[in-house]
């Protein structure tokens, strides 16, 4: 018999619905940073940050306050006071309340949400990164 060798650099891309889920169920409440490999819904409450490497889904009535929230996507129908860094798209829907600096690709914000700081949204262009180069050499 003759086996056929598989490539060493193979990889296998996991798409979001084969990701783990993390669960914060209502009425827990978790204190520190959460470190998920796919994706986290929070019912509850976590006072810390947050990075996941799928969507991060906060349901009305859950609440996450820390510094910072990284994730592929993050949908937000509770609270949210930190900075929130989405990969792709962040969506603040209208029961949704976020206090803090948002950056993603795309912000979609609804009617009756609430959304207090600052936004930096799409990629940046080629001119903007050169310009802040530059500025970021001259200062040094």
């Amino acid at each position: 018999m003759v086996f056929k060798a598989k490539a060493v650099k193979e990889e296998k891309k996991v798409d979001a619905q084969n990701m783990a889920m993390t669960f914060i169920s209502k009425g827990s409440e978790v204190k520190g940073d959460i470190h998920a490999a796919g994706n986290l819904r929070v019912d509850g409450i976590v006072r810390g940050n947050v990075r996941a490497g799928g969507d991060v889904e906060v349901s009305l009535g859950g609440v996450i306050e820390g510094k910072d929230v990284r994730a592929r996507n993050i949908i937000i129908h509770g609270l949210v006071k930190a900075t929130l860094t989405a990969d792709e798209q962040l969506r603040i829907h209208s029961q949704g309340e976020v206090q803090g600096d948002v950056t993603a690709q795309a912000l979609d914000i609804e009617s009756g949400a609430r959304f207090v700081g600052h936004s930096n949204t799409g990629k940046p262009s080629a001119d903007i990164l050169a310009i802040e180069n530059n500025t970021l050499m001259k200062e040094k």
